[in-house]
Parts: C-alpha cells; sequence; structure tokens
C-alpha cells in the first residue's frame, strides 16, 4: 500500500481537484490522508468528502509544514509514503505509481525518489519553463550521479522504513525541511529523480512573489541548512 500524505491550509481552491484525481486510480492500493493545519476555510469538508483521512491540528501556534507531514504519517498504514503538496497532478496516476513502486521492489538500495517538476500547461510562463527545466537537471545530477540527497516538497516517494530511521521531517525548520529530509535518506541508502515521471503543479508562489525573489529564498535556506544545519527563514507564508 501507498500513503499519500497531503499538508493543507486553506487550499479551497485546489484541495478537490487535486483529490477527484488520486481518487480515480482503480490498480494501485492505496489511502489519502489530509493532513491540516486548522484551516478557516473549505478545505476541511471538501478533505472529508474524498480523503481517506482527515487530520486537524488543534495547536496553538502555528504548525510548520514538516509538522503537518509528520502528523500525517504518523497514522499513515503504507509500505511506502507519498508527500505531495495540494495543488499538483499526476498523469495516469495508476500507471505513475505502479513504475515508482517497481524502481523500489528492483532495488532495496533505493529509499526515496522524485520526479521531474513541471507547471500545469496552462498557467507555465517562459520563466518556469527555463527555471523547473534547470531545476530538474539539478536534482537528477545530485541524486543520480553524485548520490546527493535533493528534492523539493512538491513530490517525494519514501520508504515508511527509512522515513522513521531518520527522524521525519525536521519541525523545527519552517522552509527547506524538504531538501533536509531528502539530504538525510541520501545518508542512509541511495535516492533518485525518476526522469520520466512527471507531476505537474501551480508554480503559484513564483507566480506571486516572482522568481527572483523566490530563487534567493531557497538559496538562503539551502545554504544556512547545509552550513548551519537550521533555516534562514523565521516564517513560511501562504501563497493562496
Amino acid at each position: 500500500m501507498i500513503s499519500i500524505i497531503i499538508p493543507t491550509l486553506n487550499e479551497e481552491s485546489v484541495i478537490k481537484k487535486t483529490l477527484i484525481h488520486l481518487k480515480t486510480m482503480e490498480n494501485t492500493d492505496y489511502e489519502i490522508i489530509i493532513s491540516d493545519g486548522n484551516s478557516i476555510d473549505k478545505t476541511i469538508d471538501i478533505a472529508n468528502q474524498y480523503a481517506d483521512r482527515v487530520i486537524v491540528y488543534t495547536g496553538t501556534t502555528r504548525q510548520t509544514i514538516a509538522g503537518g507531514r509528520n502528523i500525517g504519517a504518523e497514522v499513515a498504514k503504507g509500505e511506502y509514503f507519498i508527500f505531495c503538496d495540494a495543488d499538483i497532478s499526476i498523469p495516469n496516476p495508476d500507471d505513475f505509481f505502479t513504475e515508482v513502486i517497481a524502481v523500489f521492489k528492483n532495488n532495496p538500495k533505493i529509499v526515496a525518489a522524485t520526479a521531474r517538476l513541471k507547471v500545469f500547461p496552462e498557467m507555465e510562463t517562459v520563466a518556469d519553463r527555463f527555471i523547473f527545466g534547470v531545476f530538474n537537471w539539478f536534482v537528477m545530477i545530485l541524486n543520480n550521479i553524485f548520490g546527493v540527497g535533493v528534492a523539493s516538497g512538491e513530490f517525494q516517494f519514501i520508504r515508511k522504513s527509512a522515513f522513521q530511521k531518520v527522524g521525519g521531517f525536521n519541525e523545527a525548520y519552517v522552509a527547506a525541511e524538504d531538501m533536509d529530509m531528502f539530504s538525510k535518506l541520501s545518508k542512509i541508502g541511495k535516492t533518485r529523480f525518476l526522469q520520466n515521471m512527471i507531476v505537474y503543479h501551480t508554480g503559484r508562489r513564483a507566480h506571486k512573489i516572482g522568481w527572483t525573489r523566490l530563487l534567493f529564498i531557497w538559496s538562503v535556506n539551502g545554504i544556512f541548512i547545509f552550513l548551519f544545519h537550521h533555516g534562514f527563514s523565521k516564517q513560511w507564508d501562504p501563497i493562496r
């Protein structure tokens, strides 16, 4: 079984489409877990209609995305964990997950994998195409050639046993917790970039704040985690 874990916070505009698309799977043993950060819109109501399990955070401080993912993982029953964002779409998810699972079964040393990221064609800009093209190349080189784990949070496919071994996501990080996770995983096994697997997303953060600012934020957080083992950002503002 695979456990698809989606952290949410006020995602009513995208979550229904994402869940309906995933629910088209007929040949894959799966569960969908929504880990919600206490949304005030219709996200929880929508999730209750389509997800197998919905967990709502009730803490007094704002939950980090790492915390949301970890809480979802605590109740997950699958052998594999899929962490993805609320605004993603996987073409032909049955075929997609069949192929990814086969990769893991054929190579027990692989502990985690990610896929090629693209912005939805109807939303994609020239900058999106160029930057994600470079980013995908960068992720492929680091994971598949140099053995350095790198992957963003749009899509991460992780063995449950490996996830538990590294202690889950670092909840102290408000950003770059996704990169930190793959870095930890690459120290206990192999991480892979699956070049033929594509995951689409909205690209909404870059579209909202601009690529220049977003690239700066990504770079600084990555450098801080690599050098100082903690992120630079003190808050990760939701883009809706």
